[in-house]
């Protein structure tokens, strides 16, 4: 079984990530859920980025750092939109990571010293008409990685929503959410 680090997004470590973290654990997986924004949860998503942007995106970023200290080598990162940044950052940059699970977002990975590195396996999860990853290039960055990956996915869910995969949201699509977690479980099999 798996290890994992799971990032929240910029709503905060809201119930439906805990939700997701459950459902990971149930299937035997061992996952740590640390709070970056030190128990601040967002009903707003522009209130949750301009607190991200205020404390810092560098900072945001440290706290996933501190947040993987005394973890083995081989953990699985994971992140939601927000939380990619640590999440990928982490299996880009620390030796002996087990893979990479990025959530409506990803990063060119220009970002973390270049390549991606050959032994770790990525999947990237993002709706085909979300103006977030879509737009601000987000999609892009994702192609990239997974072509340049030995062991990459790119897997595009119809629809228009950001945060499809927390169910405390309503954004959330359970139809999309089920298949993630399908996709998911099968990386961390």
């Amino acid at each position: 079984m798996a290890e994992v680090l799971l990032f929240h997004h910029a709503h905060g470590l809201t119930p439906g990530v805990a939700a997701f973290a459950e459902e990971l654990a149930a299937a035997g997986h061992t996952v740590h859920v640390p709070d970056l924004f030190e128990g601040r949860v967002f009903v707003d998503l522009a209130d949750g980025l301009d607190y991200a942007e205020q404390v810092g995106y560098g900072a945001i970023a440290e706290r996933g750092l501190v947040a993987a200290e005394g973890l083995p080598d081989d953990v699985v990162y994971a992140g939601f939109s927000l939380g990619v940044l640590p999440a990928q950052m982490l299996a880009q940059t620390k030796p002996g990571a087990a893979g990479a699970l990025l959530f409506s977002a990803c990063v060119p990975v220009s970002e973390f010293g270049g390549a991606w590195p050959a032994t770790v396996p990525v999947q990237v999860h993002g709706m085909t008409g979300d103006e977030l990853f879509v737009d601000d290039g987000d999609l892009e960055a994702a192609r990239a990685l997974v072509a340049g990956a030995a062991d990459g996915e790119l897997f595009l869910y119809p629809g228009d929503r950001h945060l499809f995969a927390d169910s405390s949201l309503s954004s959330y699509d359970e139809v999309a959410a089920v298949l993630l977690m399908e996709r998911v479980l099968a990386f961390l099999g």
